[in-house]
């Protein structure tokens, strides 16, 4: 079979399997982990500015633009900004946050819909938010919650506790093996 065929066979499959609710169990734990991100403006280059929910980890954006959101620090505003506000967004599937009224530990369920895309997002010390991630290899994103912990307004940086669903087809940000 071509290598072609092959792979339209396994997307076949993995669409299928999506769709019916079919997914492999998944495999990765949602734990939280704490990350501190340093501002686009105004912090040295070498300090990663970027967050990516499907790996789980900060990014640089110098070397790479596959994130979901960035900080910026910008006359006294802390805003997170999606991919596509920063203008590197796609045609479908952008990544999105939003704020959210239920605490960090109660948020399990992200919402589908809601999310700003195409804009920043103001926060302060105290936030909970939820995001949503670029489109993973089922075509469908995955989801992380994440509080703001603390803000260095002198430093420029932006620290935060994130439990993230790196189990593509998987919603639930509840502690442990997701089953949903």
């Amino acid at each position: 079979m071509t290598s072609s065929r092959l792979l339209l066979v396994a997307l076949a499959l993995a669409t299928a399997a999506c769709a019916d609710d079919q997914l492999p169990d998944a495999f990765f734990d949602n734990s939280v982990e704490t990350f501190t991100i340093g501002s686009l403006h105004g912090t040295p280059v070498s300090m990663p500015s970027a967050y990516s929910i499907p790996e789980n980890r900060v990014i640089r954006t110098d070397q790479s633009s596959a994130f979901d959101f960035a900080y910026v620090r910008e006359g006294g505003r802390n805003l997170l900004v999606p991919l596509d506000a920063i203008g590197l967004g796609s045609r479908t599937g952008n990544p999105g946050i939003q704020h959210t009224n239920q605490g960090f530990e109660q948020l399990v369920n992200p919402p589908s819909d809601g999310y700003v895309t195409s804009d920043s997002v103001e926060v302060q010390v105290g936030d909970v938010l939820v995001a949503r991630s670029r489109l993973c290899y089922l075509g469908v994103p995955q989801y992380a919650k994440l509080q703001v912990t603390s803000i260095d307004p002198d430093g420029g940086t932006l620290t935060f506790d994130v439990v993230a669903n790196i189990n593509c087809g998987y919603r639930s940000l509840a502690l442990g093996i997701p089953r949903n």
